[in-house]
């Protein structure tokens, strides 16, 4: 009986991971179990590992397995231009890119008034202290075109205002997006972010 109650708690657990539900978490755990030895043990033992070894960068808020993470500490990025993200998710998809070369600020979340979110639960003192501290000449807001994407983006522009370049990230049509599949808010953003061919 033990067991059973181990395996639903395991299955309860990988049901709170984004991208799975509860038939989805079970389907998972029901094929690490049949292959036990290839899957289940090696994922416990690098889960443990990981929880005992990652940590967040003291800096920038990126994960990694020293005080500082490795963007933090290589000489090859260039330091006068940091790129802020919402979450190392956002990151690591900038990163994949491979088109930016300077370092990141990775703030944690949104503001958000609903979630009682402000600005001291983010990093946004952080990178106020950041861009006085390492002669940062822009700061490139990365967040989502969501509501408390822009509102976030908005207040560190009020708190950065005269000190730095503030740029963003350009919005509206993707490359090979058809007009007739967009919604109208990212329409509206590419008509008013327009320019001349």
């Amino acid at each position: 009986m033990s067991a059973s109650r181990d395996i639903d708690a395991l299955i309860d657990m990988m049901a709170r991971l984004p991208g799975l539900g509860p038939r989805s978490a079970r389907r998972a755990v029901l094929h690490m179990i049949r292959k036990k030895e290839l899957l289940l043990t090696p994922l416990a033992d690098l889960m443990h590992h990981v929880a005992v070894s990652v940590r967040e960068c003291e800096t920038c808020g990126n994960i990694g397995g020293a005080r500082l993470c490795d963007i933090c500490t290589s000489e090859k990025r260039g330091t006068g231009e940091i790129c802020v993200v919402e979450d190392v998710a956002d990151l690591w998809a900038m990163e994949r890119a491979a088109v930016f070369k300077g370092r990141y600020h990775v703030l944690g979340g949104t503001l958000s008034a609903l979630d009682a979110i402000g600005p001291d639960e983010l990093r946004i003192p952080r990178l106020v202290s950041r861009v006085a501290e390492e002669n940062v000449t822009e700061v490139i807001l990365a967040l989502n075109a969501t509501v408390d994407g822009q509102t976030t983006a908005h207040y560190i522009a009020d708190q950065l205002e005269g000190r730095v370049r503030l740029t963003s990230l350009a919005q509206g049509v993707p490359i090979g997006g058809e007009l007739d599949y967009l919604d109208d808010g990212t329409i509206t953003a590419a008509l008013r972010a327009r320019k001349e061919l």
